[in-house]
């Protein structure tokens, strides 16, 4: 569903904004203008979303200690990775099918299953699946879930099947989760409904594991579940203070901007790891995010 909305925006956004150019051009404004435009239309979007979101991540940010402070030029670099990494995935989102393939059946040892996040699908995780190989980590799958309201616990189910489907594929008896954003409480309901039998390890990445004020600003209800204090989150953190039934890691930024206030992204028993200086999509094209994401895994070897 996901890659047909995006398509259709995409498509409907080309058709109006070439519709509109062809209209002037016939007036005598010159072609040149509107060839030279097209790149700011498709970007404009992009720079609305991500201005929003920065300026209510600012408004209810958890606090920073000062050396995570950005200062004018720092804060600019955030703003402009974010919007452009934000305008990148649209085309991404709408071909994932052609761009994201699972590897053939093989023996592996520890596979890598990733999680994408809410309203998305695997298509996001393209650039971050080259920078995963390039550090030879694999082999690594993805799962599709949805539709994209639909209830958290459901995509728990689906995440279950891809996971069984997964071990049969490899021959492997675990393998490690990787979820960005509410991919990461997908695999944690996952665990708290299958147990953790399956899994090795658990990484999430700009996951809100306390919710998200900006939640709130969308429908459905695996984005009701997300509200800040909403019964399903209570209920998924209630033995938070326990250790967890794998080693998980929660790699979090300062600067994210879409889970608000950003140290929801901190979660009791797991290893949190915190960057500066990017925002909450970046964090998928972020070279950081992959080092540490090499020194975890390697780390059990």
């Amino acid at each position: 569903m996901t890659a047909l909305v995006m398509s259709a925006l995409i498509i409907g956004g080309v058709w109006a904004y070439v519709r509109w150019a062809t209209h002037l051009v016939e007036h005598g404004v010159s072609v040149w203008w509107f060839v030279a435009g097209a790149p700011a239309a498709y970007l404009a979007p992009a720079i609305i979303l991500t201005a929003v979101w920065f300026t209510v991540a600012w408004l209810w940010r958890t606090p920073r200690p000062p050396e995570a402070r950005l200062g004018l030029a720092g804060s600019f670099r955030l703003y402009v990775a974010e919007t452009l990494t934000l305008a990148a995935s649209w085309p991404l989102l709408a071909l994932h099918r052609l761009l994201i393939h699972d590897p053939p059946p093989a023996p592996a040892r520890r596979p890598v299953v990733l999680i994408h996040g809410v309203l998305v699908n695997d298509g996001l995780w393209f650039w971050f699946r080259r920078g995963l190989r390039r550090q030879g980590i694999g082999p690594i799958y993805t799962v599709n879930y949805g539709p994209p309201h639909a209830d958290i616990e459901r995509f728990a189910r689906q995440l279950a099947a891809t996971i069984d489907a997964v071990c049969a594929a490899t021959g492997a008896a675990k393998v490690v989760l990787i979820g960005h954003s509410m991919g990461g409480l997908v695999a944690r309901a996952y665990l708290r409904r299958f147990g953790p039998a399956r899994v090795e390890r658990l990484i999430t990445i700009g996951t809100p594991h306390h919710g998200s004020i900006l939640a709130r600003s969308f429908p459905g209800k695996s984005l009701a579940q997300m509200h800040p204090g909403s019964a399903w989150l209570a209920k998924l953190n209630e033995a938070e203070n326990v250790p967890p039934p794998v080693p998980i890691t929660s790699i979090w930024s300062r600067h994210d901007s879409m889970v608000i206030p950003q140290g929801s992204a901190e979660l009791e028993g797991a290893q949190n790891v915190a960057i500066i200086g990017v925002g909450h999509n970046a964090l998928l094209t972020d070279e950081r995010v992959v080092a540490i994401l090499k020194r975890i895994l390697e780390g059990q070897n």
